[in-house]
């Protein structure tokens, strides 16, 4: 599953990285981002979760 952030609509709440944790994380000005090696999702379970969380729906995934 392919990862992508649309970094313009991206706020910095956050909510990515505090549900999945071992994907997302943000960079210096609060926007989230991949964490290097896991842009195809790498199996991590709460990845979906995560995109539901995102209060403005700045992530979407693609089956790869």
């Amino acid at each position: 599953m392919h990862i992508d952030i649309d970094k313009e609509l991206c706020i910095g709440a956050g909510q990515c990285a505090l549900t999945a944790p071992k994907t997302f994380t943000q960079d210096d000005d609060g926007i989230s981002e991949v964490l290097p090696g896991r842009e195809e999702g790498g199996g991590d379970p709460l990845l979906r979760e995560a995109a539901r969380a995102c209060p403005v729906g700045a992530i979407h995934l693609t089956d790869t």
